[in-house]
């Protein structure tokens, strides 16, 4: 009897996918388009921090935000309420986005127009870390209610990520949370990771956190 064979589809469907990333990610360049992946657990605080960015950001940038969701359209409204275009994605049931997903969702924006783009990535600390969306930088969140330990479950959350941004610092004296202990954790798993800590409720390190931005879109765009 012939011997089964075994068809890696996993491995064909991200070489695929990274082929594809990396296509967008030069025409986003030469369209000087900043698109930033950002992801992390649900309620980290991604669209509130993002929030807080746009209030910061404004006359500094030109800025758009897309949303994933599985579902609803809470964080777009929520977004386009406090001024930001922004466009809601739907996944279909899907944890993740991937370069094409996220292609048709810049279709939708002028991106013409725009110096950056957050894509706000379905919450997971686990499919959209595997998904290269042609993004130029990845950035995470770790919210202090989550636990230090996050960069030694999910390693391959931080092992993808130029920046870490550790959020909800206000609310440190209620929980057994140590800063130091999860930048170690995560330099464990990516030694040139960025670390910024910040309150997206009371501001705290948001200016330090946009700093961060407007430097990579300019460097993106020299």
């Amino acid at each position: 009897m012939d011997e089964l064979k075994i068809i890696e589809l996993k491995e064909s469907v991200f070489a695929d996918n990274d082929r594809d990333a990396a296509r967008l990610r030069a025409q986003l360049k030469g369209e000087k388009t900043f698109l930033l992946n950002l992801m992390s657990a649900p309620g980290s605080g991604k669209t509130s921090t993002l929030l807080a960015l746009a209030r910061e950001l404004r006359g500094e940038v030109r800025m758009a935000v897309m949303e994933a969701d599985i579902d609803a359209t809470v964080d777009a409204r929520a977004m386009r309420n406090a001024g930001v275009e922004s466009i809601q994605l739907h996944t279909g049931g899907m944890c993740h986005l991937d370069a094409d997903m996220t292609r048709q969702g810049l279709r939708e924006l002028d991106t013409a127009d725009l110096d950056l783009v957050v894509l706000e990535n379905v919450g997971n600390l686990v499919c959209p870390a595997e998904f290269d969306t042609g993004a130029a930088k990845n950035m995470t969140i770790l919210s202090v209610p989550e636990g230090h330990d996050k960069p030694l479950k999910y390693p391959l959350m931080y092992e993808t990520c130029q920046l870490l941004v550790i959020n909800k610092i206000d609310v440190l004296p209620y929980f057994d949370f140590d800063v130091d202990q999860a930048v170690e954790y995560a330099r464990m798993r990516n030694p040139d990771i960025e670390v910024i800590v910040i309150s997206a409720k009371t501001g705290e390190g948001i200016p330090k956190l946009a700093e961060w931005i407007l430097k990579q879109v300019k460097e993106w765009n020299t």
